[in-house]
């Protein structure tokens, strides 16, 4: 991997320790929970941090403070043009971690005034795991100028896209440019059925339906233990993030992630990891579970907290 993809990773301790992408810069992650700014009316999600806030409806105190961070950087730390702006429309392993509604909307129109082109990673959220849109951006109600999009593409079969307009896609007409493996056959018709059965078994339909109550089911847990700092997400696309304690929000020792990451996979359920910390288990499960799967999930989660509390005395 080069030093410019590195630059594009700004979670430190998930890259070596080595230089990073000149000319690449990192904004202040906007994450409502464990970032500066944030509140209880923040998220496009059925569940809202704990952390309060006296703003008004419609109005977020936290979006208009990213954004100012965001201006500043391309204000003072950047050319007076750009190339352009990379993020997430939920960060996957970043933790899960959404941003306040509204803040890629002005980051978008941030960039654009700076001739940036907006690049959507779609990797994670696309396919309708999101739910209520097919892809993570229309959550956010833009239109990036490019979308990378693989994983889900391709139900385990490993294949990916980058999908452009066709003034940037020309741009490359300057020099001879191909993929050995671009339009494989195979590829083709894997990616072709795996669109098929998203429409016909109601995929997206259903990661509105189980990931709605799967992430209120998930917040009853977080009332129930003190180590469970936020439940957060969308559709099936899901984080929950484990702390010393609510109040000061400090992350739980990397040990006892472990203990419960452990506990869980040895009693049948398997989370990711991530986070800055990682702290944040991360809840992707398959588009097609059913409430009776998650109801097996969230029953697992319970009581590997459970054990954590009786073997740490809490």
């Amino acid at each position: 991997m080069s030093p410019y993809t590195f630059g594009l990773t700004a979670l430190g301790n998930w890259t070596y320790n080595m230089a990073r992408g000149f000319g690449i810069q990192n904004t202040v992650n906007p994450d409502v929970f464990r970032g500066p700014w944030g509140g209880s009316h923040c998220r496009d999600s059925p569940v809202q941090t704990i952390r309060k806030c006296d703003c008004a409806a419609g109005q977020c105190h936290a979006k208009d403070m990213y954004i100012e961070q965001l201006k500043d950087l391309l204000r003072h730390s950047c050319p007076a043009k750009i190339a352009g702006f990379f993020a997430e429309p939920v960060q996957g392993v970043g933790g899960a971690v959404q941003f306040p509604k509204g803040f890629l909307k002005e980051a978008y129109e941030a960039v654009r005034e700076k001739g940036g082109v907006c690049i959507a990673d779609e990797v994670q959220t696309g396919f309708g795991r999101m739910g209520s849109h097919y892809w993570g951006f229309e959550t956010h109600d833009v239109m990036p100028d490019i979308v990378t999009m693989a994983k889900g593409m391709g139900n385990g079969f490993p294949m990916a896209a980058v999908v452009t307009t066709p003034e940037i896609a020309k741009s490359m007409s300057g020099v001879l440019h191909f993929n050995t493996f671009g339009g494989n056959p195979m590829s083709s018709a894997v990616g072709s059925a795996v669109l098929d059965v998203l429409e016909e078994d109601k995929c997206q339909e259903n990661c509105v339906d189980t990931g709605t109550y799967m992430l209120k089911e998930l917040a009853k847990v977080r009332d129930e233990f003190q180590i469970v700092g936020d439940v957060r997400g969308k559709g099936l696309m899901i984080g929950l993030e484990l702390v010393t304690d609510k109040e000061t929000r400090n992350p739980l020792p990397a040990d006892q992630v472990g203990d419960v990451w452990e506990d869980m996979k040895d009693m049948g359920v398997l989370v990711g990891k991530g986070g800055l910390y990682g702290t944040a288990l991360r809840i992707k499960p398959p588009m097609c579970i059913t409430k009776e799967d998650a109801d097996f999930g969230v029953a697992i989660l319970r009581k590997a907290l459970q054990n954590h509390k009786e073997k740490n005395g809490l």
